[in-house]
């Protein structure tokens, strides 16, 4: 048998060897793990992965027992676990690269039949956030967006976007003002243009083609000035050519909002639309669609959802 003594020197030099030290009266205590182990000691890292890699294509937890073995609760649990981890620092293991620029949006879900919202965030092409809202209210968008907020600032204290991509929803909107008081929302054009799409018809193809062509050629102006130019012309010419269709007045809507779009011009690198948040959307959803959505407890959604992302 080690003496106390012994088993503390042992132990400082496997800690010395991988980079750490014991705590003493001012050095923290550091945890050592092997990566080959999952956590909890579930399995080994490599038998695991591979049956959670094939996760990310649907395929059910009885699949997964088939081939694997063990059985279906044993991969549940496996993947739910995975949830209680920070999406963002996962992600991100550095500071400085945190984004400035991200997109937000919410998905709509169900939980025991019941309507639910995916409140995700999104930034350089990856999935910094997503937590389940109860309802599209502000109070809920907060508490829901408020967790990639915390996440954010557990990277770094300081931590606040530059700006934030969102649809036309206002709760979304105050949601985000509220946790990053000086954010820059941006108003997605790209769902401006497709409340004009959804509302032509086969009968209206011949109207849709040249505002079609009218609008995105105001997006792609150059500047503050000729993309005011270009959306008080459209405005002109619709009022004064298209006949009265909701087409029509979804148009002028989009003209409307002028001062919400030309904020993006001040932010170089700000998105202008939602395409980013989307794509990745498509993702989440086809897998909840797959297991037929959530069957437990609010907080085995939440972690569901976060070991998905």
């Amino acid at each position: 048998m080690f003496s106390t003594d012994s088993r503390k020197n042992q132990a400082n030099k496997v800690c010395v060897a991988a980079g750490f030290s014991l705590k003493t009266e001012a050095k923290p205590v550091f945890t050592i793990a092997p990566a080959f182990v999952m956590p909890y000691m579930r399995g080994f890292t490599a038998d695991i992965e591979k049956a959670l890699f094939l996760r990310r294509f649907g395929v059910p937890f009885w699949g997964l027992t088939y081939v694997f073995g063990h059985n279906d609760m044993f991969w549940y649990r496996t993947e739910v676990s995975l949830g209680h981890f920070s999406v963002l620092a996962t992600t991100v293991k550095e500071a400085e690269k945190l984004p400035q620029d991200l997109l937000a949006d919410e998905k709509h879900t169900w939980l025991n039949g019941k309507r639910r919202y995916l409140a995700m965030t999104v930034g350089e092409g990856c999935i910094l956030g997503a937590s389940m809202a109860k309802s599209a209210s502000q109070a809920d968008l907060s508490k829901a967006y408020g967790v990639f907020a915390q996440e954010a600032k557990a990277v770094k204290e300081d931590y606040s976007p530059c700006t934030v991509n969102t649809d036309g929803w206002l709760a979304t909107q105050k949601a985000w003002l509220s946790l990053f008081p000086s954010v820059l929302v941006i108003l997605c054009f790209l769902h401006a243009f497709l409340k004009i799409r959804d509302r032509a018809t086969k009968g209206l193809e011949e109207w849709f083609a040249p505002i079609s062509s009218k609008v995105w050629d105001a997006y792609k102006a150059p500047t503050k000035a000729s993309f005011a130019q270009r959306l008080r012309r459209l405005r002109e010419w619709t009022e004064k050519e298209v006949p009265n269709l909701p087409m029509k007045s979804h148009t002028l809507d989009l003209c409307a909002k002028r001062e919400q779009f030309i904020k993006s011009y001040d932010c170089e690198k700000a998105h202008r639309t939602s395409n980013m948040v989307d794509r990745l959307m498509k993702f989440i959803d086809r897998v909840c669609f797959d297991a037929q959505y959530f069957h437990g407890t609010e907080n085995s959604a939440e972690q569901h959802v976060r070991a998905i992302v």
